[in-house]
């Protein structure tokens, strides 16, 4: 696995990776069928859905509707990929995701942009800290959180194939580039972005960026630590959590979503079967969301490199006792 990891933001962000990667899905397996809420131009897939109407379907805003149509393809051996913003992929539309297609069998993939604080001034209403913990409660789904472009392709690449539900969110704008162009991430495993033996950060998202600056500060004051992107919420790669928990004996879980049922919740439980260690957290609290820019909210909801190097050194004192 090669990082390229060097604390810069990648030259293509994710609603373009998406404009290009949904057509060319389509063009590499006919099943492949694109349903949006109302957000194609949001992605850059609008062109290409009103060149190809018979690929392509914008279903208005009315998502319960969308994932309904996505059920019904499935059912008939279609392959649905549907987008829309993260609330709207989750909590408007989730009595329709738990039955039309968990319950019923029938394998969609629901991709929700801007999640957590990367809605910005959509505000708190379109600021999701609860979607992983809905999507977590379904049986036997697949739940993503994208750390960057190539990693999207990867992962795009893999789930038109997974059976059940698949949930991807991801921001629109620009990540920091972590993987080298092509890198595959395999569902279902963390991949090591760092190694240490002191501590280990468990990561997600855009805050695999700060996970990596607060390892780099740390390694100035001796302190050794492994960041992981566990990428995969669910299914958790539950060997790589024991190991890194065995090798440190100190965990601290990194989130842009609320520590309720997310990844926090997905380690914790591991943990407390197979290896207890001290574990801390840098997550959004028990809280909404509100209005601002994203370094703001970064800041406001305690998703930064300094809090996480505060969380490390608690969890370091904890490991002591």
């Amino acid at each position: 696995m090669k990082i390229v990891y060097n604390g810069e933001m990648e030259e293509r962000p994710p609603k373009e990776v998406l404009g290009k990667e949904i057509p060319a899905l389509a063009a590499k397996d006919a099943d492949v069928i694109y349903l949006d809420a109302d957000l194609m131009s949001c992605i850059g897939t609008a062109k290409w859905a009103e060149e190809n109407p018979d690929r392509a379907v914008n279903c208005g805003i009315a998502e319960g509707n969308m994932i309904g149509i996505a059920a019904g393809l499935a059912s008939q051996g279609f392959k649905p990929i549907c987008h829309t913003f993260g609330p709207f992929a989750s909590r408007r539309c989730y009595d329709q995701v738990f039955l039309s297609a968990g319950y019923a069998g029938n394998d969609i993939t629901v991709i929700g942009t801007d999640p957590g604080i990367c809605a910005a001034f959509n505000g708190g209403t379109h600021m999701p800290f609860e979607d992983m913990a809905l999507y977590r409660a379904l049986p036997t789904a697949t739940v993503i959180d994208i750390a960057d472009g190539n990693q999207l392709v990867s992962v795009l690449n893999q789930v038109s194939d997974r059976k059940g539900v698949k949930y991807i969110r991801c921001g629109r704008k620009a990540y920091a580039k972590i993987y080298a162009d092509g890198e595959e991430t395999p569902i279902g495993e963390g991949i090591t972005l760092r190694e240490g033996k002191d501590v280990v950060v468990f990561a997600t998202g855009i805050m695999l960026h700060e996970a990596l600056t607060a390892a780099g500060e740390l390694a100035k004051e001796g302190i050794e630590t492994a960041v992981v992107d566990m990428f995969t919420v669910k299914p958790l790669d539950r060997a790589c959590v024991v190991k890194y928990a065995e090798q440190t004996g100190a965990v601290v879980t990194a989130e842009n979503h609320n520590k309720i049922g997310g990844l926090y919740s997905a380690v914790t439980e591991a943990l407390a079967a197979e290896e207890p260690v001290p574990v801390e957290y840098v997550a959004v609290e028990d809280v909404y969301g509100e209005v601002g820019p994203q370094d703001y909210l970064r800041t406001r909801f305690d998703l930064t490199s300094d809090h996480i190097i505060r969380k490390v050194k608690k969890v370091l004192l904890r490991k002591t006792k």
